[in-house]
């Protein structure tokens, strides 16, 4: 609750420079001015409901408005860019035109209106496509070259799936899809790489439902993300995975074998995860013969880091979401070492995906969704 007291006053104070630079700074006149008003306050209210849906709320009445109210957020996020934009545009004629020793109060007011009513077009636009995006994850395909990978698995078929984040703006339906879309690829091995919800177990467990008809030879692995730890005991979700069929690992390995050879799959718990959870990727390893190959499920690219120091080979992770909403990808590096695909850290190969849902504002703009088929081979 308090962390809604807290969004739900950032977000006025939002609403209201909204209002005066949309309403009073361009002069709209009545009714539009209403309208304008009227939009901003049930916008508010509905985005308080989407930030508490599947934690607060109940997402079986409350989703359809959570996504509204969500998807505010993001063309929020374009009218303040935009409304940053026009007022450096204002000033930098004002200041031109006091150079000259002219008034350019006129002027200013013209570009104003036009430029806030380009801004708020440019902003409804970027979300309605992003709303599309996101709405799809596509199927990508990359080929990992690995020096250690025994022959034996060359080949292998990793589906990889991170950030769902089921609960607030999309449920069952969406899991669905993206069991299905897995199984179609016929994977050899199924990694959920966390953040698969926000929301309680209470509220928002009946969603991951679909997740028991994952199916893949090697096997279905899954490893906590942060959100799992936000709204709940992230225990008792990592429960609900186990009696889904996924092999949850927590801090522990597992042994597949193939053609007489054998690889470990290694999986923590996220970088954040509160106490008892905490990673621990020494209590991981421990007891391993190191001349075997090892795949890393972590969900934080900078927990490669630590992988590369302990002689991992591979990390799959996600977080990131490569931004999600263009432009913020160009501050996910500030925070970790890749923002998406194929990369390097140290001596361990890193595949971060850009995850299969959204966070927040069900949207991506620039950022689509994945499912990331990988296919391992030897170097």
């Amino acid at each position: 609750m308090t962390r809604l007291l807290v969004f739900g006053t950032f977000l006025a104070l939002v609403a209201l420079v909204l209002h005066l630079r949309y309403v009073r700074a361009t002069r709209l006149p009545r009714p539009y001015s209403l309208v304008v008003d009227v939009v901003l306050v049930v916008m508010w209210a509905l985005a308080l409901i989407g930030i508490g849906s599947g934690e607060l709320f109940d997402p079986a009445w409350a989703r359809i408005p959570a996504f509204v109210g969500l998807s505010w957020l993001a063309v929020v996020l374009y009218l303040v860019l935009g409304t940053l934009l026009v007022g450096l545009a204002t000033f930098a004629i004002r200041i031109a035109a006091a150079a000259r020793g002219r008034d350019s109060v006129a002027t200013r007011r013209r570009v104003t209106r036009v430029g806030s009513a380009v801004v708020a077009a440019a902003s409804v636009a970027a979300v309605g496509y992003g709303l599309v995006e996101a709405a799809h994850p596509r199927i990508t395909d990359t080929t990992i070259a690995l020096d250690r990978l025994p022959d034996e698995f060359a080949g292998l078929r990793i589906a990889l799936v991170s950030d769902v984040h089921a609960g607030p703006s999309r449920g069952r339906d969406f899991v669905q899809k993206i069991v299905d879309d897995v199984n179609a690829q016929a994977p050899d091995v199924v990694v959920l790489d966390g953040d698969l919800i926000d929301g309680t177990v209470e509220l928002v467990g009946s969603d991951l439902e679909p997740l028991r008809q994952l199916s893949a030879p090697l096997g279905v692995f899954g490893v906590s993300g942060n959100h799992e730890f936000y709204a709940d005991d992230g225990g008792k979700w990592l429960d609900l995975w186990s009696s889904l069929g996924v092999t949850v690992l927590r801090n522990e390995r597992a042994t597949v074998s193939r053609g007489g050879q054998d690889i470990d799959i290694v999986g923590i718990n996220d970088a954040t995860a509160p106490a008892p959870y905490e990673p621990d990727l020494a209590a991981a390893l421990e007891g391993r013969d190191p001349e075997r190959f090892s795949l890393l499920l972590a969900h934080q690219p900078l927990q490669a880091e630590e992988a590369s120091e302990m002689g991992v080979d591979m990390q799959v992770s996600g977080h990131t979401h490569a931004g999600q909403i263009w432009p913020l990808r160009y501050l996910v590096p500030l925070q970790q070492p890749s923002v998406e695909g194929l990369d390097r850290i140290g001596n361990t190969t890193l595949y971060t995906t850009r995850g299969a849902g959204a966070w927040g504002p069900p949207v991506r703009v620039a950022a689509p969704p994945e499912i990331a088929m990988l296919r391992l081979v030897s170097s």
